[in-house]
């Protein structure tokens, strides 16, 4: 005790606002039901970790103290369910579709308690300087808390009893897909009830004046009556003893407040509303004072229960949708290294899709540079402050990356994969990478909701997000073939593509390479589909076989062929009307087609599935896409100048900025807007406008109705195109046609901010409008911060980029990401990867061996260089 009062004065009292990591290590998937071990929350900085980790990186020779926390789940036995009412419940199967309910099946609540310990411990460093040791460890329960001193006690119950990071992140991303709540209009003229009771200071003194329950209590605010809160969908939550009072009074006294939640900062309380015209939560301005007048004074008061809110995310993060994939098969379920779940936190599967291709294993050079060589706690990676570790995108990279690859946190694999409840999963098993999605998504307008998005959009974020990361690491990133450059991860996919332009009025060619790409993205050529002959005999009993009940039968569905979709974008297409500086500026047409420059290491291919139907909502092309598991590319690689091709003089170009410069009138920015405000984008709008004479908003209508299809309706205008101001760019190297389109386009910020905005985000305006919208909270010190790390990280840059990786184009197929639903901002996301020569299903926490992989259903293929496979890149 002596070691523990010596350090007391540095404890802290954790206040709702407080970032309290109380569930999980910040470093490790380790949580308090993980091991006997538990983890540590530090009582100064409120971090969580395991013992080993609490003083990473930091030079504070003297101990810090810490409490500790475990907690394990154990299955109720029949005498506790009897005791509860329940007798029944733990014998008697299942007669009804329903959870919580008479006859349905048992909640999560009913079949399991949970018990949890604490310690106040102090930790040090060890002699060595690296390892730590426990100086003194004693329990922590009611018993013994009043032995400590107060500032230890204090600051230990109110990190026990913080919602918590995890929670906090959940509600984050809930509060930004729900309404605000309203102030309740009953609060200002509340009817009082002079009836003199008083609440009781002490917690252990509430209980329900219907049942006697002693949790999920709320206060009338009228007339001062404990009763019970609502039951919950699942069959959990209190006694709906509040609610009856209000029924039983009239319905008079409406407003009433969770015991438990009140604290000083009366904000944080969770009021609620029976009235019928309100029934939810409220904000109730005047709290403080009718709190009073029964006793309570919120000076000094901390948070002992969960909110409403913080129950719903928890509840709803235990309620597992199925998708529909594989149904039906007989999987085989498997566990270990490679073989980690993802919990969903709701609508996250577009992410842990993606999360499981990157980190899992299939592309070895980032398991080696994220992933677990020596244990989940041996990557230089996670050596970041505490402090620091939950915001570090390559902490929480490693951390997720190890978690996966290592197999520490995978529990015994289930009897059948159709066992699909993960509510009744054990904690110690589960993965859950909420600090891993805040990280990448906290600045992003999408990303940091709790709605979901797309795969294909997450996967290039991402990778922009781990360049700027990579490159800032300093010594914890080394390149490991002992080069002084480091290579991106984006790196293993980026390919170059070669432009051949032959101009039809001398036949003079024009190659010219595009910047480097990360994701092939492929149109479906549906004028190339075959249908099956429905009179064919396999088929007539393939739809014997699947049809339904009633002689309802399997739609049949066109194919296209992964061969047309590449022949689709390579093709040769013309391109009207051009200028030719060579030809004093004159106009004639011009023939382009695309070939690699080179083959990358990895090759994503995006299918583009959706396309904008006629009610302007994007709609799912319903056709399936015949994609070899190998495939060679060779015959698109780029050539090249050829002996006796006549190249355009490259003095005669005007500095190699206008050769393909559209012969077109200046764009009329309030046309360009209008098209945009219909749902198009910014260079299909430029290519109509272009095309009309650029003011002729209804006949740049008509001509995106004809041409929205063209492969090239989306990809920029040549350049130098329309007008004189489009493709100008400032000396930032910004396209000033972007600027003021945007500055126009969304009409709240300034031009400089805008360029700032699109600068970052290398030019693409709808990642700026996102950037813009998602930092207006201070705007200014947004940009003030990208300016000063620009200058701070031009050190950093490599002066020059080393040169894209190339070798055959022959290609294995290694990974899909599959999507149901009608567009992919909705339905469900699943991961299919090869794993020792076998297709594993990753369906959030589901992993099984997969029966028959949706390869022709894939929107998303990755694909492995034949000529890499069993040798990873040195330098990761």
């Amino acid at each position: 005790m002596e070691e523990i009062t010596k350090l007391a004065s540095k404890c802290r009292v954790a206040t709702p606002h407080d970032t309290v990591t109380n569930s999980e290590c910040v470093y490790t998937f380790n949580s308090p039901y993980t091991s006997d071990h538990g983890i540590v929350v530090n009582l100064q900085t409120f971090v969580g970790s395991i013992d080993e980790m609490t003083f990473t990186k930091s030079d504070d020779s003297e101990p810090g103290l810490f409490v500790r926390i475990c907690k394990q789940r154990v299955a109720k036995t029949s005498d506790d369910t009897a005791m509860e009412g329940n007798d029944t419940a733990a014998t008697t199967a299942a007669t009804k579709l329903g959870v919580g309910v008479e006859g349905g099946f048992q909640s999560d609540q009913e079949k399991y308690e949970t018990i949890s310990s604490y310690s106040i411990v102090v930790i040090g460093k060890g002699t060595d300087g690296s390892s730590t040791s426990v100086r003194a460890e004693l329990p922590y329960n009611d018993s013994t808390k009043n032995d400590f001193p107060m500032a230890v006690s204090q600051s230990a119950d109110s990190i026990i009893h913080h919602s918590g990071l995890a929670v906090q992140q959940d509600l984050s991303a809930w509060e930004l897909d729900a309404e605000p709540k309203p102030v309740s209009k009953y609060a200002e003229n509340l009817p009082f009830v002079e009836n003199g009771v008083k609440v009781s200071p002490t917690p252990s003194d509430w209980k329900c004046e219907k049942s006697g329950d002693n949790q999920n209590l709320w206060l009338n605010l009228s007339d001062g009556f404990i009763g019970g809160g609502r039951k919950n969908w699942d069959g959990s939550g209190g006694s709906n003893g509040a609610l009856d009072h209000f029924i039983e009074t009239g319905e008079k006294y409406p407003l009433v407040v969770k015991l438990g939640t009140i604290t000083e900062d009366i904000s944080t309380a969770d009021c609620y509303s029976y009235a019928k015209d309100e029934d939810g939560p409220v904000i109730i301005p005047n709290l403080k004072q009718l709190l009073e007048k029964r006793g309570i004074m919120v000076a000094g008061m901390q948070k002992t229960v969960k909110s409403t809110a913080e129950l719903e995310v928890e509840l709803n993060a235990t309620y597992a949708f199925d998708a529909i994939t594989e149904k039906g098969a007989n999987l085989i379920p498997v566990a270990g290294p490679g073989l980690q779940g993802l919990q969903n936190l709701g609508n996250s599967c577009y992410m842990n899709s993606v999360a499981q291709m990157l980190f899992s294993g299939p592309i070895a050079e980032l398991s080696s540079r994220y992933g677990a060589s020596d244990g989940v706690t041996s990557n230089p990676l996670l050596e970041v402050s505490p402090t620091s570790a939950s915001n570090d995108l390559l902490c929480q990279a490693s951390k997720l990356s190890s978690a996966l690859t290592s197999g520490l946190f995978c529990g015994p694999v289930p009897d059948s994969v159709e066992v699909s409840d993960s509510s009744s999963s054990d904690p110690k098993h589960r993965v859950a990478p909420r600090m891993f999605k805040h990280v990448v998504g906290h600045d992003h307008v999408d990303f940091k909701t709790g709605q979901q998005q797309d795969a294909a959009q997450y996967f290039q974020y991402l990778l922009e997000k781990l360049d700027r990361a990579e490159l800032g690491a300093g010594d914890r990133l080394k390149s490991k073939d002992g080069s002084d450059s480091i290579l991106t991860t984006s790196h293993l996919f980026s390919y170059k593509t070669e432009s051949r332009l032959e101009c039809e009025a001398d036949q003079l060619i024009k190659y010219k390479e595009s910047p480097a790409e990360t994701m092939l993205s492929l149109r479906i050529p549906m004028s190339k589909a075959t249908t099956p002959d429905i009179e064919m005999p396999d088929l007539k009993k393939q739809k014997s076989e699947e049809s339904g009940e009633e002689g309802k039968e399997k739609k049949v569905v066109p194919t296209v062929t992964f061969e047309a979709c590449l022949d689709e974008w390579s093709a040769s297409t013309t391109i009207d009307d051009l200028r030719w500086p060579h030809l004093q500026n004159s106009i004639s047409s011009a023939t382009s087609r695309s070939r690699f420059v080179n083959f990358p290491r990895y090759l994503l291919v995006h299918m583009q599935r959706y396309e904008i139907g006629d009610d302007w909502q994007p709609r799912k092309i319903e056709v399936n896409i015949e994609v070899p598991e190998e495939i060679s590319l060779q015959d698109l690689k780029g050539t090249g100048p050829q002996d006796g091709e006549k190249l355009v003089p490259e003095e005669s170009e005007g500095g190699g900025e206008a050769t393909s410069a559209p012969a077109a009138p200046t764009i009329d920015e309030g046309a360009l807007v209008q098209l945009m405000d219909m749902g198009f984008t910014m260079n299909g709008c430029k290519r109509a406008l272009t095309a009309v004479g650029g003011s002729n908003v209804e006949a740049a209508m008509n001509w995106v109705f004809e041409h929205s299809q063209d492969p090239d309706f989306n990809d920029p205008l040549p350049e130098g195109g329309a007008g004189t101001q489009e493709s100008a760019s400032s000396d930032s190297g910004v396209d000033e046609g972007v600027v003021m389109s945007l500055v126009e386009n969304l009409g709240c910020f300034t031009v400089d901010q805008v360029r700032a905005a699109v600068k970052h985000c290398a030019g693409a305006a709808d990642r700026a409008a996102d950037w813009l919208f998602s930092h207006m909270d201070d705007l200014d010190g947004a940009i003030a911060a990208l300016e000063s790390s620009a200058t701070a990280g031009a050190s950093s840059e490599p002066k020059t980029k080393p040169p894209l990786e190339d070798g055959e184009g022959k290609y294995s197929l290694v990974g899909l990401v599959s999507h149901i639903g009608k567009n992919t901002g909705s339905g469900h996301y699943v991961a299919h990867l090869k794993k020792d020569g076998k297709w594993v299903i990753f369906n959030d926490e589901k992993v099984a061996l997969s029966k028959d992989p949706p390869i022709q259903h894939a929107y998303m293929y990755l694909f492995q260089r034949n000529d890499t496979a069993g040798s990873p890149h040195p330098a990761y």
